[in-house]
C-alpha cells in the first residue's frame, strides 16, 4: 500500500522526466528530416537507405511499442520507462558516431525499440502518479511536450545541422534521455504486475503485416511498371493481418488485445490516433521539403523551421488548453471541432499556395491545422484509456501508440508518392480528406 500511494507524491519529478523524455522522442522524429541531405552527403547514402533511415525508426516503433506497454504493465511503467530512455540514448550516441550508413539504419530500428518502451512506458507513468483530480492535466503536459518536439524538430533540425553538423543532432538526444532517466531512477514507483509469458507467435506475425504493409505502399509509386511488386507484399500483409486476428483471440494472453477494440471509445481514440499522427507527420515532412526546394519556397533549414512557429505554438498552447475546453463544450465536440480546425487548415494552406501573398495565409493556415492536431492527440489518448482497469493502462497505452506510429509511417510512405505525383497541395488534399475521416470517427462517439 506505501508504494501505491507514493506513485501519487511524486507526480512533479516524475511528469518532469517522462516530458523531457517526449521532448526527445518528438524532437528526434522531425529534427532528422533537416539533416538527411547532409546525413546522406557525409555517410554517401543511396535513396533506399535514406528511405531506410526514417522508416526504420518509424517500424521498430509501431511492432514493438505494444511489447513496451506490456512491460509498463509487467515491470512498472518507471523501470520500463527507465529501460527505453537509456536504449533510445544508446542509440542516438551510435548514430552521433556511425561510420557508414547501415549503422545508422541499425542504430535507427535501435532507437525505434527504446522509443517503443519510452512512449508506452511513460504514458503509463504519467497516468499512474497523477491523481484523478489531475489526470488530464497531466496527460494534457505529456502530450503537449511530444508535439512542442515534433513542431521545433525541423527548425532544431536545421539549425544545428547548419551551424554544428547533423551528428549533433543525436548529441542533443543524449543530453535530454540521461537526466530524464536519472529522475525517473530515484522515483522507481510501484513493481507493476505478475511475470506474463511473452507472445513471440504474435510479435513475429505483427512484424510480417506491418513490415509487408509499408513495402506493398512504397511499391505503389512504381505498379504501373510492375504491378507484383505491390500486390504481393499487400496479398501477405492482408493474410498475416488474418493469422493475427486468428491467433491472437484464441491466447489466454495475446501481445494484440483485440478483445479492447470492443470498447468503442478505445477503438476510435486508436484510429483518431492513427490518423492525426498520419496528419501530423506527412504534413512536417512534405512542408519542410517544399519549404526548402529552389522550386518551392526556396528557404534554408533554418527559415523553414521557423516559418513552423505558428503550428509550434498551436500545438503546444491547445494540447495543454485541451483538457479544460474538453470539461467546457464535451470531448466530443472538442475532437469533432478539432478535426474540422485541421481540415480548415489545411485549406487555407492549400490556398496561400495558389495566390503570390503566400504568407498571409500560410502563417493563419498552420496555426490553424497545429489547433486542430493538438486537440485530437491530446484527448485521444485519455479517451482511450479512461474506460481501461489500471492493470491494462500499459497494454491499452502500447496498442494506441502502436496505431499512432503505424498512422506515421503509411503517412510518410504514402504522403510520397502524392507528393511526387501532384507536389505538396496534393498532400494538403490527402490531409484535409483524413481530417474530415477523423471528424467522422468523432460522431460515432457516446454523446458527453
Amino acid at each position: 500500500m506505501p508504494a501505491a500511494s507514493n506513485t501519487k507524491s511524486d507526480l512533479g519529478p516524475v511528469l518532469i522526466a517522462c516530458c523531457l523524455a517526449m521532448l526527445a522522442v518528438g524532437d528526434n522524429s522531425t529534427a532528422i528530416m533537416a539533416g538527411l541531405p547532409e546525413m546522406r552527403a557525409s555517410l554517401q547514402l543511396g535513396p533506399a537507405e535514406v528511405e531506410w533511415v526514417v522508416n526504420a525508426y518509424l517500424l521498430t516503433a509501431a511492432i514493438f511499442i505494444i511489447v513496451g506497454g506490456g512491460a509498463a504493465d509487467r515491470l512498472g511503467a518507471r523501470r520500463s520507462s527507465v529501460a527505453g530512455i537509456v536504449l533510445f540514448a544508446l542509440a542516438s550516441l551510435i548514430i552521433a558516431l556511425a561510420p557508414a550508413g547501415f549503422v545508422v539504419v541499425g542504430a535507427r530500428a535501435l532507437q525505434g525499440l527504446g522509443a517503443a518502451f519510452a512512449v508506452a512506458g511513460t504514458l503509463a507513468a504519467v497516468t499512474e502518479a497523477a491523481p484523478d483530480s489531475r489526470r488530464a492535466e497531466a496527460i494534457g503536459a505529456w502530450t503537449g511536450f511530444l508535439m512542442l518536439g515534433f513542431s521545433i524538430g525541423p527548425l532544431v533540425g536545421g539549425a544545428v545541422t547548419h551551424y554544428a553538423g547533423w551528428r549533433f543532432i543525436f548529441w542533443l538526444n543524449v543530453a535530454a534521455m540521461v537526466p530524464a532517466a536519472l529522475m525517473l531512477l530515484r522515483h522507481p514507483g510501484a513493481q507493476g504486475g505478475r511475470t506474463i509469458s511473452m507472445d513471440w507467435m504474435g510479435l513475429g506475425i505483427l512484424a510480417v503485416f506491418m513490415v509487408t504493409l509499408i513495402s506493398g505502399l512504397q511499391a505503389l509509386a512504381h505498379v504501373r511498371v510492375n504491378p507484383q511488386a505491390a500486390m504481393v507484399p499487400f496479398a501477405l500483409a492482408v493474410i498475416a493481418f488474418g493469422g493475427l486476428i486468428w491467433t491472437e483471440t484464441r491466447r489466454r494472453q495475446p501481445l494484440v488485445d483485440f478483445g479492447l477494440f470492443s470498447n468503442r471509445s478505445f477503438a476510435i481514440a486508436a484510429g483518431l490516433l492513427f490518423l492525426v499522427m498520419f496528419d501530423i507527420m506527412t504534413l512536417l515532412l512534405y512542408y519542410n521539403l517544399i519549404a526548402q526546394s529552389a522550386d518551392g519556397l526556396g528557404m534554408s533549414a533554418v527559415a523553414a523551421g521557423l516559418s513552423l512557429l505558428p503550428l509550434s505554438v498551436a500545438l503546444f498552447a491547445f494540447a495543454r488548453a485541451a483538457p479544460s475546453i474538453g470539461m467546457r463544450i464535451g470531448v466530443r465536440r472538442m475532437l469533432t471541432g478539432g478535426s474540422l480546425l485541421l481540415a480548415l487548415g489545411c485549406a487555407i494552406i492549400w490556398s496561400s499556395f495558389q495566390i503570390e501573398a503566400r504568407f498571409a495565409l500560410l502563417m493563419p493556415g498552420l496555426f490553424v491545422a497545429g489547433a486542430g492536431i493538438a486537440l485530437i492527440y491530446a484527448s485521444a489518448p485519455r479517451l482511450g484509456l479512461a474506460t481501461l482497469p489500471q492493470s491494462q493502462a500499459g497494454k491499452g497505452s502500447g496498442l494506441l501508440n502502436s496505431c499512432s506510429f503505424l498512422g506515421g509511417t503509411v503517412g510518410v510512405t504514402f504522403g510520397g508518392i502524392v507528393f511526387a505525383l501532384t507536389g505538396f497541395p496534393g498532400v494538403l488534399v490527402l490531409l484535409g480528406i483524413s481530417a474530415l475521416a477523423s471528424a467522422v470517427l468523432c460522431i460515432r462517439l457516446h454523446a458527453d
